[in-house]
């Protein structure tokens, strides 16, 4: 008998980036075996057994032969059983029950059930992407997954139920024309009555106004206060006054979440901005992205969103150190033995803390148990080159019994929104699209423009406040925020001297906590 090679293509996810792989099977006369070469995990050497049981109950013939499947080029490292799919229907180009040239063009993921259904895989929209990119005719992918892959492939990706489908449409059979995802009307059906609003936090007027700040220009928040003044509560209504993520940013947090598994299947977008909160025990690859095959970490899954981290003194010194790439460029490269990739990190840290073990330290109305020593040694987790990245830091502290017990009528985040919306809007109208908080220290100075009193004052501030230069670049930007909030083309002094209050220095547990 001839031997018969056929072949299609198959997207590979390596970090954040995609690969074409060319999965090709060879039928060869001789005992019957099946192997997989190409560097494959174990997860794909198991497709043998997938394979095998899902081209039988799916009533197709199992080659009695020697069965090889090559995942080209042979270098890259394949990972998970997205290539049950492709290997099957290769095995039936090869063996004559699928018309080979069915299978020209085509690209197909997918992991096989024993019964040949098709269960759903991750990174559906990043390979519907490369598919386009790379001009193939058709993409193949579980039906779960069609939704986020169609928001970029369109009519060029099939969802299929099962082998028997997949083979179906390939050669006509069946139709399943697709079309691409309206991401903007996805976006303006989102549900946001699950986002907390402000109008829940009694007081905290100065950590109120710190939000608002954060959300205008981007900034980082670093807020310490004793337990049960409402951090955490505060935090978690940061997301609500951001303004709403336009199609291009849902796209790329989807992505993230796509590539990491956390879509719901048939989930089609993201379509609020992310909040994370991880637990204070998180590895360091756990916060940043890791492993052997480098995968998205927290600071990736709060892309264009908010990473809460909660008493940030308990997390690991070395996790925290970290967050020193993604706080300066908004991405992270992760390089192991194995690989090595960049994933995007454009997100904005919020950090809560006590300002000790016990919480009382610097409250007037508890007492501090800690041994001498120990409320330092605690704040010192948090290393200073990473505080010195934190534009805002704000004292929550305990509150009044008067606004615990109020019933005075507190602003909502609708309105905080708004004048959030109202100074990026003006940001833009003086020609800088980027927010405040990601400037460099040459361009935030040049948009600042600060007025001659609010000149001199920065400048005493670098001495008086010991500000490091890269401390002082961030002064400047949320005094560039502050003054767009009040739509003012200069910054005044009361803009340096508000952006000057954030920044309290060593010996004060907002520094340090």
């Amino acid at each position: 008998m001839p031997v018969v090679v056929a072949h299609l293509w198959s997207p590979a996810i390596v970090g954040f980036e995609t690969a074409t792989v060319d999965v090709e099977v060879d039928l060869r006369p001789g005992l019957p075996s099946f192997a997989i070469v190409g560097l494959p995990d174990a997860a794909v050497q198991e497709a043998r057994e997938r394979v095998r049981s899902g081209l039988a109950n799916q009533a197709y013939a199992v080659p009695a032969r020697r069965v090889v499947a090559n995942l080209a080029p042979a270098h890259l490292r394949k990972a998970g059983p997205q290539y049950d799919l492709p290997i099957a229907l290769a095995i039936l180009a090869a063996s004559g029950q699928v018309p080979p040239q069915a299978l020209a063009g085509v690209g197909a993921v997918g992991e096989l059930g024993l019964d040949g259904s098709l269960r759903r895989v991750d990174g559906a929209l990043a390979m519907g992407e490369h598919a386009i990119r790379e001009r193939w005719r058709l993409i193949l992918v579980p039906e779960q997954n069609a939704p986020e892959a169609r928001l970029v492939g369109g009519e060029r990706v099939l969802g299929v139920r099962s082998l028997r489908h997949a083979v179906d449409l390939l050669e006509g059979r069946e139709t399943a024309g697709g079309e691409a995802v309206d991401v903007a009307a996805l976006l303006a059906e989102r549900d946001v009555s699950g986002v907390p609003d402000l109008r829940d936090v009694r007081g905290q007027a100065a950590a109120r106004r710190a939000l608002e700040v954060s959300a205008a220009g981007r900034h980082s928040l670093l807020m310490t206060g004793p337990p049960g003044a409402g951090k955490t509560m505060l935090a978690r209504r940061l997301p609500g006054l951001l303004p709403p993520m336009g199609p291009e940013e849902a796209i790329e947090v989807t992505r993230v979440h796509s590539i990491a598994g956390l879509l719901e299947p048939g989930q089609a977008v993201v379509a609020t901005r992310p909040f994370r909160a991880p637990h204070h025990t998180i590895s360091t690859a756990g916060l940043v992205g890791g492993g052997r095959s480098p995968t998205p970490g927290e600071v990736s899954l709060a892309h264009r969103g908010v990473l809460f981290l909660d008493e940030v003194c308990a997390f690991a010194p070395s996790a925290l150190d970290g967050l020193r790439q993604p706080l300066e460029e908004g991405r992270v490269r992760v390089v192991r033995a194995m690989a090595a990739a960049t994933f995007p990190a454009d997100m904005l840290l919020v950090c809560a803390g006590n300002p000790c073990p016990c919480g009382n330290a610097d409250d007037p109305a508890g007492s501090c148990t800690c041994p001498p020593g120990r409320p330092e040694a605690y704040r010192g987790r948090l290393s200073g080159p990473v505080s010195d990245r934190i534009d805002l830091h704000v004292r929550v502290p305990r509150l009044t019994t008067d606004e615990v017990v109020g019933d005075g009528e507190c602003e909502p985040s609708q309105v905080v929104r708004e004048r959030v919306g109202a100074a990026v809007e003006f940001r833009r109208g003086r020609g800088q699209p980027m927010p405040n908080g990601q400037l460099s220290g040459r361009d935030a100075r040049h948009a600042a423009r600060p007025e001659p009193e609010a000149e001199r004052l920065l400048a005493t501030a670098i001495d008086r406040l010991g500000l490091s230069a890269r401390a002082f670049d961030r002064v400047v930007r949320v005094a560039r925020t502050l003054a767009d909030l009040d739509r003012a083309e200069r910054v005044g002094a009361r803009h340096a001297a508000e952006a000057l209050a954030y920044r309290e220095r060593e010996g004060s547990s907002a520094h340090a906590a």
